[in-house]
């Protein structure tokens, strides 16, 4: 794969540092900087209500992007409704379509390696309706189809999963859960956050009935979110927000004819320079190409397994990752100090639950170092961490707080 890192201007501002911790955020190439910058200096207009020049080229832009999401996941152009993030797209599926749907004691299918924002929201509906949030066993890391499908047949109202865990690295197989979920009758969320922008997902193939992610974990800019769902899910979609841009009209009554589908659920200016950014880190992804991107993280990730399987003093929790992402521990180091252990020789790394609070129950630990992986990382990225964290001792890391 090219070399990418002269894409990035954080790393040219930076060039000490090692950045290992894309799964929380990525980097943004200078395309989508220049992008949102692109949009302050020249057009700097809203959508949807003008007829001047700008309004109507900054319309045709963020139509254009949802456009490009549409066929970057093989879907309808009415599918994709843009969101400020993963969190608000999870938070539609539960309160703006679930919420009605559940009667007491129905279940909400759920494990325990999901990050917070696709566990709280679910229980928060649980608390209001009477129905249950239940946690299906892993193994591995993933779904075993046998384990899912006795759930299933006691009766489940959605299940909800990540794509990718953003602690145990695992891709699971979303066409088969789907076939399940389909045959029980059973609706299906999946947490994207951690997938897109990493390898190919063709959504029509999988056939989930929800798909949420972010753009900032994708090189595109913060406060923006994509839900994408199917026009018969969207008709019974209640929005969470009212205002302009979603109406089409309203009368003194109180009467309220909403806009089709997508526009209904997008009220009040949306995040346009966000929108446009996220154009650009898709045009980025288009350009390197899935294949490519997700090759040279697995073979920076084979790398570095390599490299840790052959230290005495390092655990490591997810050797069956099938992407970027490695969490492990130092025997005897709390998570915590090696982190800024790490961070005093410039490498930057995650260290705690990282937002999925039970996954002691996959893990059999509350707290680990995790390192996710991008395409600006490097070999010799790898190679500065390994002489790092061979030589770490529990006296170094106390001597920083010294």
């Amino acid at each position: 794969m090219k070399d990418v890192r002269n894409q990035f201007p954080y790393l040219k501002n930076n060039p000490e540092v090692v950045y290992f911790d894309s799964a929380a955020t990525s980097l943004k190439p200078q395309a989508v900087i220049d992008r949102v910058m692109y949009f302050y200096t020249n057009l700097s207009s809203n959508i949807h209500r003008g007829e001047y020049d700008t309004s109507t080229q900054t319309e045709k832009m963020y139509e254009g992007v949802r456009a490009h999401l549409a066929k970057f996941f093989n879907v309808g152009v009415e599918d994709v409704v843009f969101t400020k993030n993963a969190s608000e797209s999870l938070n539609m599926v539960a309160t703006g379509f679930l919420k009605d749907k559940l009667q007491e004691n129905d279940v909400i299918l759920v494990n325990e390696a999901e990050h917070a924002s696709n566990l709280l929201p679910w229980y928060k509906i649980a608390e209001e309706t009477g129905a249950k949030v239940e946690f299906m066993k892993l193994v591995a890391g993933k779904v075993d189809l046998d384990i899912l499908e006795s759930h299933l047949k006691k009766g489940v109202k959605l299940m909800s999963l990540a794509h990718v865990s953003n602690v145990v690295g695992v891709i699971q197989d979303i066409a088969a859960i789907s076939k399940l979920t389909q045959k029980y009758q059973t609706y299906l969320c999946v947490d994207g956050a951690q997938s897109v922008g990493h390898f190919d997902i063709d959504l029509k193939a999988l056939n989930p009935d929800f798909f949420c992610f972010s753009a900032h974990k994708m090189f595109g800019p913060s406060g923006v979110g994509v839900l994408i769902s199917k026009k018969k899910h969207y008709e019974k979609m209640i929005p969470l927000h009212y205002g302009g841009g979603s109406n089409a009209r309203f009368d003194i009554l109180g009467n309220v004819t909403l806009k089709d589908i997508p526009f209904r659920f997008e009220s009040g200016t949306p995040n346009l320079e966000g929108v446009l950014g996220l154009g650009a880190a898709l045009d980025f992804i288009d350009d390197l190409g899935l294949d490519a991107i997700h090759q040279h993280e697995v073979f920076l990730r084979n790398y570095l397994l390599k490299a840790l399987n052959q230290m005495d003093h390092i655990l490591i929790y997810n050797p069956y990752t099938e992407v970027g992402i490695v969490s492990f521990n130092v025997k005897d180091i709390p998570s915590q100090d090696v982190a800024f252990y790490l961070n005093a020789h410039h490498i930057n790394v995650r260290s705690g639950n990282h937002c999925a609070k039970l996954i002691q129950g996959v893990l059999e630990t509350e707290s680990s170092i995790r390192i996710s992986l991008s395409i600006y990382n490097t070999i010799e990225d790898i190679d500065k961490f390994i002489a790092v964290i061979q030589d770490i001792t529990l006296e170094k890391t106390i001597d920083l707080y010294i």
